[in-house]
């Protein structure tokens, strides 16, 4: 047996994609930082098969301040989140920094679930307010913190 090349892995890949089969469907898993998505299946069984992402877009319209997130009066409201996480995770990605902001939310997650979106910027993770700390700290909070979390975000308000 000879070594393996990318045509005999993408051979194995595409044979082992085909494979799944079964009500579960795919969820899609992230890495801390947003960069990597691999699809996993909920209910143990996992797909080889990978999305690559470099270095994602942020999907902010323009550039907001922590000041403009906290003064009274503004275009922003504050909304409080619980999210328990599963087998697969929170379902969702923090960028940003200063403030961070919610930079991806899977759609079958238990952060959709919950009612989190896309833009939302992150005050606080567990009573603690993260306004003034960069998107791997808050990971870092996340990833190492209790299964439930508790997120307080702000959101703009529809005009």
């Amino acid at each position: 047996m000879g070594p393996r090349t990318a045509d005999n892995a993408s051979k194995n890949e595409k044979a082992t994609t085909s494979s799944c089969v079964g009500p579960a469907k795919p969820r899609l898993r992230s890495s801390s930082d947003g960069n990597i998505y691999t699809r996993r299946t909920v209910g143990g069984r996992s797909s080889s098969s990978s999305l690559t992402l470099s270095s994602p877009k942020s999907v902010l319209k323009r550039p907001v301040s922590t000041e403009e997130l906290i003064t009274p009066g503004g275009p922003y409201i504050k909304k409080t989140f619980t999210i328990v996480g599963d087998a697969v995770g929170w379902g969702f990605v923090v960028r940003g920094q200063q403030p961070c902001y919610i930079q991806a939310v899977e759609p079958f997650g238990p952060a959709a679930a919950a009612g989190m979106k896309v833009r939302q910027f992150v005050v606080s993770v567990n009573g603690l307010n993260v306004l003034d700390l960069d998107y791997r700290t808050v990971s870092h909070l996340i990833l190492t913190g209790p299964k439930t979390v508790v997120m307080e975000v702000m959101e703009e308000m529809d005009h």
